[in-house]
């Protein structure tokens, strides 16, 4: 928490004039443990006034399909044609760029310090870190990111659960090195 009530981050300074994309990365197994933390520290920081955007991408995924009355049909895909005709249904609606769009504008990027971006883990495969960071770098501007990310993110790379090789570069500081 005190990383994120710096100055130094709230302000994108000592970046190298990179943005201020930040990626907590720890083990899907510390999944719960991590929500947890998450809720006191999110609370926390409401209690000392800081304003940011809470953003939990299951949640979003959710509120876009019900937003284009697609939940039920999206439910009715899944159980007739499984997961994989799900993936391919939901391709259009939930593409990155479109999740991003929506997150900035629910983020209210006028009066937030900056963003917490969680819950990853319940919205993958269609939802992608990388994919996600890629559209947001355009959408959120100078509002500092952090996405907390159930896998490995060794500065260059974010690797799924830990498990899932992905080769997908993406550019973002490690939140906590």
């Amino acid at each position: 928490m005190p990383k994120i009530e710096s100055p130094d981050f709230l302000k994108n300074q000592g970046l190298g004039n990179e943005i201020g994309f930040y990626v907590f990365d720890y083990p899907a197994e510390s999944e719960l443990e991590v929500r947890e933390h998450l809720t006191f520290m999110t609370d926390k920081m409401k209690k000392r006034g800081k304003t940011f955007a809470d953003i939990n991408l299951f949640e979003i995924v959710i509120e876009i399909l019900d937003s284009r009355k697609l939940t039920e049909r999206a439910f009715k895909v899944q159980k007739e044609r499984g997961d994989d005709a799900l993936f391919n249904a939901l391709k259009g609606p939930l593409e990155q760029n479109r999740v991003a769009e929506f997150i900035a504008k629910k983020a209210n990027l006028e009066n937030s310090e900056f963003i917490l971006v969680h819950g990853l883990g319940s919205a993958w495969p269609i939802i992608r870190g990388h994919g996600l960071l890629n559209a947001l770098h355009a959408k959120v501007g100078s509002v500092p990111t952090v996405l907390f990310y159930p896998g490995e993110y060794d500065g260059l790379t974010l690797k799924p659960f830990g498990e899932i090789d992905s080769n997908n570069y993406y550019r973002a500081f490690k939140l906590v090195p």
